[in-house]
């Protein structure tokens, strides 16, 4: 099934999606990846607040390319989300709602996927520069000095995405290859 939907995520949208439905997503996206969430941690255990509002946040893995003139990104493909398991609980508790990124999730992960009512999606892997041209606006907003791997705000615009993990246990790089093994 094919859904465009309007973020941030709730949870009655978390519920309403399963496995295999492409989604076109629109709004506001956080970018983070390993040393980001590595400060995230640190930051809690510290009693700080993160640099965002988790509540309802999607969380992009992803490291951009450095923008070309005119361009808000450079290529902005995903990089695998099991880098980021150990965290991914913790925030999910704190109430980010979905992330996307590209490879498998640990029974951690899709465990918490189900408690918080959460959504993992795929994008596709190797297609940075065309998923770029989906990112309208884009902004750091904490870890400057993680270059590339700094916390950035984005905006984006019919980004296209499949459900991998959702909220029911689905699990499509479980399921789909059984389907198509009869």
């Amino acid at each position: 099934m094919e859904k465009h939907i309007t973020l941030p995520i709730t949870k009655e949208i978390a519920d309403s999606l399963r496995i295999g439905d492409y989604v076109y997503l629109t709004g506001e996206v956080y970018v983070a990846r390993d040393a980001a969430h590595k400060r995230f941690m640190e930051c809690l255990e510290a009693g700080k607040k993160l640099p965002f509002n988790p509540e309802g946040a999607t969380i992009y893995y992803m490291g951009p390319s450095p923008a070309r003139e005119g361009r808000p990104i450079g290529s902005a493909g995903p990089t695998t989300a099991s880098r980021m398991d150990k965290y991914t609980p913790t925030l999910l508790k704190l109430g980010v709602r979905a992330m996307i990124g590209k490879g498998k999730r640990s029974k951690e992960v899709l465990d918490a996927i189900k408690e918080n009512h959460c959504v993992y999606f795929a994008a596709i892997g190797g297609e940075g520069a065309l998923l770029s041209k989906q990112i309208i606006e884009s902004e750091v907003i904490a870890y400057e000095d993680l270059g590339a791997e700094a916390v950035r705000r984005i905006r984006i615009k019919d980004f296209p995405v499949i459900v991998v993990n959702d909220d029911h246990g689905g699990n499509l790089y479980e399921e789909a290859p059984v389907k198509y093994r009869r």
